[in-house]
This record gives structure tokens, C-alpha cells and sequence, in this order.
């Protein structure tokens, strides 16, 4: 029996947003909160366009807010797949303010682990990644990397 298996590309999910009042905090920047829920629904959507299943966040790493976004910014958000595991994805997502001329500023990086569900909301078989590119090739490396430093914090009880 072949092994199911898809490319990165069949994954990719872009969502837009404006920030808008409601969307900030104290300090009239985006709300951190509102932010996680934003890449929290991308990664979602990039673990179930793998999967073809409902899928369900595990964990967050590596969350990281390089640079505030302010009132009336546009924010793109951009999900794929990195690496898969026997029942779990990682989904790198990447958060930028784009420019009225369309330059792209980098102000949020995540890692989360996906997890894929039968109909029982139990864990099930994934995809295969196929990679085709060397940048798709080196961010599995580097997800393999991070999936042995979580079992190593997971088997210290951390």
C-alpha cells in the first residue's frame, strides 16, 4: 500500500487583516491576544489542508513578536507545513505588516505543532511531506531539530 503524501504548496494558507480599534491594546498597538487567535486559525488551516482531517493545536514554540502593528496596518499572515510526524504536523507561520507599495515587514514568527483527528477526536495518520524545494528541505532539518528538543523537555518534565 502506497503512502499518502502531499506537498508543501498543497498547504499554504494567506489570510489578510486591517487592524481596526477594536483590535488594540492599552497601547494602541494589535493585541497580542488578537494576534495568537489570528495564527492559531492559519496553522489550523494549514494542518487540516494537509490532513484533509480536523486537526487541533498541541503546542506553540518559539512564539516570537519582532515588531508592533498599529491602527489601520494591513497584516499578512502565511502558514505551511515544515515537517510531519506520524500523527502531528509542524506548521511554521510568519506575520508581516505590508506597506501600501507592498513591501513586507516581519513582525511575528510561530512554530505549532498540529495534531490530526479521526472521526473519534483521536489522533490519526498524516500525510507524508514531500519537499521539493532546498528551503523546503532545510526547514525540515530544522523541524526535526525542534522535535527533539521538545520529547528532550517533555522527558524532563519541562
Amino acid at each position: 500500500m502506497e503512502v499518502e503524501s502531499r506537498k508543501v504548496s498543497e498547504s499554504i494558507v494567506e489570510t489578510v487583516h486591517m487592524v481596526r480599534p477594536q483590535h488594540l491594546n492599552a497601547a494602541e498597538r494589535l493585541f497580542g491576544g488578537e494576534l495568537m487567535q489570528w495564527i492559531d486559525e492559519v496553522a489550523g488551516m494549514v494542518g487540516k489542508r494537509h490532513a484533509r482531517k480536523n486537526v487541533i493545536t498541541a503546542s506553540v514554540d518559539n512564539l516570537r513578536f519582532l515588531r508592533g502593528a498599529y491602527l489601520k496596518d494591513t497584516v499578512v499572515i502565511i502558514g505551511k507545513v515544515t515537517y510531519v510526524g506520524t500523527t502531528s504536523m509542524e506548521v511554521k507561520v510568519d506575520t508581516y505588516v505590508e506597506a501600501l507599495n507592498g513591501e513586507r515587514t516581519p513582525i511575528n514568527h510561530a512554530f505549532f505543532t498540529m495534531v490530526a483527528l479521526d472521526e473519534n477526536d483521536k489522533p490519526t495518520a498524516v500525510p507524508r511531506l514531500e519537499l521539493e524545494t532546498e528551503e523546503e528541505k532545510e526547514e525540515w532539518v530544522k523541524g526535526e531539530k525542534r522535535r527533539q528538543i521538545r520529547m528532550m523537555r517533555k522527558e524532563e518534565g519541562l
